[in-house]
């Protein structure tokens, strides 16, 4: 079987995260002062073959855990698709 995982990676909450905040600050000087809180992350998306989506998302949480995030400043989501 065949799998697309959709991955965010983003900035632990507790964190600063300078390029969210760069971004909140010009949305004040484009006329969107109610848009706060932007956090930057990353996007990954990775097609998995394996034999049921079980061992897929298991694959994907290898990878998440031991390549895509630093577990010191990103923490990580995914949802798996059957392609």
């Amino acid at each position: 079987m065949n799998f697309r995982a959709e991955i965010d990676v983003m900035p632990l909450k507790a964190l600063l995260d300078p390029q969210g905040k760069a971004v909140t600050s010009s949305m004040k000087n484009l006329g969107l002062p109610t848009i706060t809180n932007v956090r930057i992350g990353k996007h990954i998306t990775m097609e998995v073959e394996a034999d049921n989506k079980d061992a897929a998302s298991a694959m994907v949480e290898k990878a998440c855990k031991d390549l895509l995030h630093n577990p010191i400043m990103e923490g990580f989501e995914f949802h798996l698709i059957e392609i």
